[in-house]
């Protein structure tokens, strides 16, 4: 039976479709019946090290098996690091220009967001994914929303004003860096969003309301 290892091998050294074909065997693996525990120990280097190895590849097709290959796998990171040390690495996924490596950023930025915002979701709650205190937590989702705010405005271009909602967006960095706005909003909820928009400064950015394209269940009632 091949391993997790065995596949991520296959991935990075390789022709391209094989390396395309162990990209895909990594999901079929962890939901079958035949995934041990023990290769996800195995494993865990590859996915700790993984902007390191990305910045080997040169090959756009074995990128977008590779990043698609982590998103999979990404729960298995440590955390025991700053939680948002991966940040950098995702925002370069997510502003790539094959669909595949931005919706794998998006999995993977969707995966951090769990932790982070579990004080907000259950407060008074111990977390058991890691021991991070609320005012941290907190600092790392004003970075995380400024950051994509930031690139938010770089991607804009003025059709998008036509848009009012993030699925009939055209495909693109601007639509996936929407759709971790939106999960964001989503994920801290109304009361959360209105500080942490007053500790930005402003609602509006290029002359858009954060929330106007964002079809998440908060915006929809700004409506």
């Amino acid at each position: 039976m091949t391993t997790f290892v065995e596949y991520f091998k296959l991935i990075l050294t390789g022709e391209k479709e094989e390396s395309r074909d162990a990209a895909r065997q990594v999901r079929k693996l962890l939901y079958s019946s035949h995934a041990i525990r023990s290769e996800y120990e195995d494993v865990r280097p590859i996915i700790n090290d993984a902007p390191q190895e990305y910045a080997k590849i040169s090959e756009g097709w074995r990128q977008e098996n590779f990043a698609m290959a982590i998103s999979v796998l990404h729960f298995l990171h440590m955390r025991d690091s700053e939680p948002d040390f991966l940040f950098p690495w995702l925002f370069e996924l997510i502003q790539h220009e094959n669909g595949n490596v931005r919706q794998a950023a998006v999995r993977m930025f969707e995966n951090e967001l769990g932790p982070l915002t579990y004080h907000i979701r259950c407060p008074g709650e111990k977390s058991s994914f890691h021991d991070l205190v609320a005012d941290k937590a907190d600092r790392i989702i004003f970075r995380l929303y400024s950051s994509l705010m930031d690139a938010m405005n770089d991607l804009w271009k003025p059709k998008y004003s036509r848009y009012k909602l993030i699925d009939s967006l055209p495909t693109g960095a601007f639509k996936s860096v929407q759709r971790i706005l939106s999960e964001i909003r989503d994920d801290c909820g109304e009361k959360y969003m209105k500080e942490l928009e007053k500790r930005l400064g402003s609602k509006y950015m290029n002359g858009i309301e954060l929330a106007g394209l964002c079809d998440c269940e908060i915006c929809k009632k700004r409506r």
